[in-house]
């Protein structure tokens, strides 16, 4: 169990919700490079938000199902700290760029979790999303909490759901190394809302006392 919970906040499409979070402490911050998703950002509006941040934030990159050149084409151009992939990817395939990745999977019925950490035994966490048919993140569905095996054999990120009315419990119940929130933060898809972020993080750290 960590000693402090580790915030991402995903989703960011502008520069002042970036420059918010990171004054409140929020550890990671995802952009996403999906364009299926809502939150969608392109390359060079991501370069220039992750441009104006200060030090210490790590920058993560989302990506669902792409090919090798399209991950490629952001890194040459968005400096990502660690990418994350919510589609099918193989492990190989999580692994040939040079940088630090996470797997998300989804909490299905029938999903063996601990199979999945296995398999995916060289992501740096394992990210636990909610089960949406056909949706790949950011449906404010929360997650089956009580399906993560205790002991669990590496890092969890949350996600799925969270929000600042439940994130307290979330920490509780799980103890993840890290929490995710996209939608749950925000006052429209992609722009976040100060007080949803700031109660958020207040949340997470009530749980850590």
């Amino acid at each position: 169990m960590p000693e402090r919970t580790r915030i991402k906040m995903c989703g960011i499409t502008r520069a002042e919700d970036a420059l918010e979070a990171a004054r409140l402490g929020v550890d990671a911050l995802g952009f996403i490079f999906y364009a299926g998703s809502p939150r969608h950002v392109k390359i060079e509006r991501a370069a220039s938000i992750i441009a104006a941040l200060p030090p210490f934030v790590t920058t993560v990159g989302l990506f669902v199902d792409p090919t090798e050149d399209e991950v490629r084409a952001v890194l040459s151009t968005v400096p990502l700290d660690l990418l994350q992939f919510h589609g099918s990817e193989t492990p190989a395939f999580c692994a040939r760029f040079g940088r630090p990745w996470m797997k998300a999977i989804a909490a299905a019925p029938g999903v063996d979790l601990l199979q999945s950490a296995g398999f995916y035994a060289g992501a740096r966490a394992l990210l636990i999303d909610a089960f949406v048919p056909g949706v790949h993140g950011g449906t404010g569905v929360q997650a089956d909490w009580h399906s993560i095996p205790k002991d669990f054999p590496m890092p969890i990120v949350l996600a799925g759901g969270l929000h600042p009315g439940n994130v307290a419990d979330a920490v509780r119940t799980v103890r993840p190394w890290a929490v995710d929130v996209s939608s749950g933060v925000e006052q429209a898809k992609g722009i976040k809302a100060p007080h949803k972020m700031s109660a958020f993080v207040q949340g997470v750290r009530d749980a850590d006392a």
